[in-house]
C-alpha cells in the first residue's frame, strides 16, 4: 500500500508541473496603467475618437485597435459593429483574416530556420526546390518597363499578354523572396504570360504548387527592383521551411509559435469553432449614406478568404487571428526574440529581419513614401519618419493586410500598436497612429 504513494505523489507533481509549464509558456502579455507606460490616459482616448469619426462618417464599420508598451497593455478596445445588418458590436476577440499580415509570421519562421543552420540567407531557393534550377526571366519585346507592384501581386495590364523573349534569370534566394526582389509572380511580364499549369489547383499543397511555379518567368531579375509578390513569394518560403523543418507549415507554425506564445486563435482555417467570432468583411458601396452607419453602406464579402484550403496553406496571406494573439507574437519581437521567459529568436536575428535590406527600392512602391522607407526580411521599415510623412519613430517596422489589418512594431519606445478593420481605411490607419503618438508624455 504505502508503495504507491510515492508513484501518485510523483504523478501528482508532473500534471502540476506540465500546468504551470502550460501557463508560463501561453502566458499573455499584462495590462498596466498608461501612466506607467509613460502615456497620458486621457490623451489615449483620442484613439476612440479618431476611429469613432471613421465609424460616424461610414467608412469603417467596426474596429479593434491595441497599444502595448514596456511590456503593458495600455489600450485595447473594440469599436462599432461585426455585423452591420443584425447591428451587433464588434468584439474584442474577433477573429480578423490577416491577408498579407501574415508575412511577418513566415518570415519569423524562415529566420528561426535560418539560426539552426537549416536555411541560409543566399541561398538558391533551387537548393530546396529543383523546379527552380532554370529559372528565366520574360522580356517584352520592344524593351518594356517591367510592369508589378499590384494589391496582391496579382497586377498586370488589360489585353493580351505581351510578347516576351526569355532570357537565363540569376538564381532566387532566400533573400530575394523575403525582401520582394524576386521577380516572381508580382505582375509582370512572367506572371502575365505564365501558362495555365502555373495555376493552383484545389487538391494542390505547398509540396506540389511550388514544384508548378518553379517553370514560371520571373518578372525581372532577381535583386534589382522592388515588386510585390504578394500571393506566392512567402508561399514558397513556407515550403523551403517545411523542407528544411521536415515538417507542414501549419504544423510547424502550431508547435514552434502558436502553441507557446499562446496564440489559440491563430492558424490557416475558419474553424467550426472560430466561426462565430469571425470579423465580417465588408466592402464600402458608392452612394451610401455618408453620415450614418447602414446597412446600405456596405456590401458583405464572401465568409472565405481564398487562400488557403484543408491542404493549402497559405502563409503569404491565409491565416486568422485576434488582436490579442497577434501582440504575442509582436511582443516576441519587440522584446528581441524572448516572451514569457521562452526565446524563439536571438536579439540580433530580430535586429537583421528589421533592417532594411533593399536601399532605396521600395521607395514610392505599392503605396509607400516616395522617400524614407526601407524593407527589411518580410517587413517595412521606416528609415526617416519625416521623409516618408509618418507619425512613427525611426526603425519601426510591420506590414498590413488587405483587408484593413496593421501591425508597427516600435523598438525605440518597446510599442507595439495593432488596429485591425473589416474594410481597408488608409486615413484611419494613419489617424490612429498618430493618437498613440501624442498620448506618450514619457
Amino acid at each position: 500500500m504505502t508503495s504507491r504513494h510515492p508513484l501518485r505523489y510523483l504523478f501528482a507533481a508532473v500534471i502540476v508541473a506540465a500546468a504551470t509549464a502550460s501557463l508560463f509558456a501561453a502566458g499573455a502579455v499584462p495590462n498596466g496603467k498608461p501612466e506607467d507606460a509613460g502615456f497620458s490616459g486621457e490623451r489615449l482616448g483620442r484613439i476612440k475618437e479618431a476611429v469613432q469619426r471613421q465609424i460616424d462618417s461610414g467608412n469603417v464599420p467596426g474596429v479593434v485597435t491595441l497599444v502595448a508598451r514596456r511590456g503593458r497593455v495600455v489600450h485595447f478596445e473594440a469599436h462599432g459593429l461585426n455585423d452591420v445588418e443584425a447591428k451587433k458590436p464588434m468584439p474584442k476577440d474577433a477573429i480578423f483574416r490577416l491577408a498579407s499580415m501574415s508575412k511577418p509570421i513566415a518570415a519569423t519562421a524562415v529566420m528561426m530556420m535560418i539560426e539552426e543552420g537549416k536555411v541560409r540567407l543566399n541561398d538558391p531557393v533551387s537548393r530546396f526546390i529543383p523546379e527552380f534550377k532554370q529559372s528565366q526571366v520574360a522580356v517584352p519585346k520592344g524593351g518594356a518597363a517591367p510592369a508589378g507592384g499590384g494589391r496582391g501581386g496579382r497586377g498586370g495590364r488589360g489585353g493580351p499578354p505581351p510578347e516576351v523573349d526569355l532570357v537565363p534569370a540569376r538564381a532566387i534566394t532566400v533573400r530575394d523572396l523575403l525582401t520582394h526582389t524576386s521577380g516572381l509572380m508580382s505582375g509582370g511580364p512572367g506572371q502575365q504570360t505564365a501558362p495555365s499549369t502555373a495555376q493552383r489547383a484545389p487538391q494542390d499543397t505547398l509540396a506540389t504548387y511550388m514544384a508548378k511555379l518553379g517553370g514560371v518567368a520571373l518578372d525581372f531579375q532577381p535583386g534589382t527592383l522592388w515588386r510585390y509578390s504578394g500571393l506566392h513569394g512567402f508561399d514558397v518560403l513556407c515550403r523551403i521551411v517545411e523542407v528544411a523543418s521536415g515538417m507542414t507549415i501549419d504544423r510547424f507554425m502550431q508547435q514552434r509559435l502558436f502553441d507557446p506564445l499562446g496564440m489559440k486563435d491563430t492558424g490557416f482555417t475558419i474553424t467550426a469553432a472560430r466561426q462565430p467570432r469571425m470579423a465580417i468583411m465588408y466592402r464600402r458601396v458608392q452612394g451610401g449614406p455618408s453620415t450614418a452607419l447602414g446597412a446600405g453602406s456596405f456590401e458583405r464579402l464572401p465568409d472565405q478568404s481564398g487562400l488557403s484550403s484543408p491542404t493549402y496553406f497559405s502563409c503569404s496571406g491565409g491565416m486568422v487571428t485576434t488582436a490579442e494573439d497577434y501582440l504575442q507574437f509582436a511582443q516576441m519581437l519587440v522584446n528581441g526574440g524572448e516572451l514569457n521567459g521562452r526565446r524563439y529568436l536571438s536579439p540580433k536575428t530580430v535586429a537583421l529581419l528589421a533592417s532594411n535590406h533593399t536601399g532605396e527600392l521600395v521607395n514610392g512602391q505599392f503605396g509607400r513614401p516616395a522617400r524614407g522607407m526601407g524593407f527589411g526580411l518580410g517587413v517595412q521599415v521606416v528609415e526617416d519618419p519625416v521623409a516618408a510623412d509618418l507619425r512613427q519613430s525611426k526603425g519601426t517596422f510591420g506590414w498590413a493586410g488587405a483587408y484593413g489589418t496593421n501591425i508597427n512594431i516600435d523598438p525605440q519606445e518597446k510599442m507595439v500598436n495593432i488596429i485591425l478593420m473589416q474594410t481597408s481605411t488608409p486615413q484611419l490607419q494613419r489617424d490612429f497612429e498618430n493618437a498613440v503618438m501624442q498620448a506618450i508624455i514619457d
